[in-house]
């Protein structure tokens, strides 16, 4: 794709724009209508984030919050403590789908 790519300079040799050829910029315009996309990340930054988990030390107070509920044993403020991490996982699991979906688009294409 870098054959396809030619920048505009201006007279400080700044780059302000960019020429496309037809054929990459109707594959970045097609990536571009779909919102689940991470657009502007590396491969590499897709597969750290597509990799993630949560802090060794917010699973362990995770799971201890888990455990407690389970047994009904849960304060007002660890429960509310539990809804935030519990959404938090929740968030960070819909990241990483989205990153391994980009992969997977950018990989077969």
């Amino acid at each position: 794709m870098s054959d396809s790519i030619q920048y505009v300079t201006n007279s400080q040799a700044e780059k302000i724009g960019v020429v496309l050829d037809l054929e990459t910029y109707q594959k970045l315009a097609n990536l571009s209508i779909d919102p689940e996309l991470l657009i502007g990340l590396s491969v590499d930054e897709l597969q750290a984030l597509a990799e993630s988990y949560l802090f060794p030390i917010t699973q362990i107070q995770l799971q201890e919050l888990l455990n407690k509920n389970s047994e009904n044993h849960l304060s007002n403020e660890e429960s509310e403590i539990l809804d935030r991490l519990l959404a938090q996982v929740d968030q960070l699991n819909i990241l990483k789908t989205r990153a391994r979906y980009t992969l997977n688009i950018f990989q077969n294409k």
